[in-house]
């Protein structure tokens, strides 16, 4: 665990601090989730199901993040995958985005 931090800040030390941080979380309502379920069960009756689908969705938009610059066009990535109490998987991900991309106003952020 150590190694990996190490390695995350010698990233953000070559390239320069991240431009972006970008929490997502498992939503147990997701469509694609509460079609899967019988009437009487729950998304904790199913946590294979709720981290499957979240890391479908995770994946998109890392997909879409990279294929469609989403975000803008990014030079460094880090990102780590967490639960929380009530077994909802979340994903921080931090960005150094390239120097044309970033944000220089917050009307630039919609």
């Amino acid at each position: 665990m150590r190694e990996r931090c190490a390695d995350a800040m010698s990233i953000f030390a070559e390239y320069d601090a991240p431009n972006l941080f970008i929490t997502f979380m498992a939503n147990p309502k997701w469509p694609e989730i509460m079609e899967n379920l019988r009437p009487s069960e729950h998304t904790t009756d199913h946590p294979d199901l709720l981290a499957r689908v979240f890391n479908l969705k995770l994946k998109s938009l890392m997909d879409d993040r990279t294929v469609h610059g989403a975000f803008g066009n990014s030079i460094a990535q880090v990102y780590t995958i967490g639960f929380q109490k009530r077994v909802l998987p979340h994903a921080h991900i931090l960005m150094v985005l390239r120097a044309a991309d970033k944000f220089s106003t917050s009307e630039h952020i919609d």
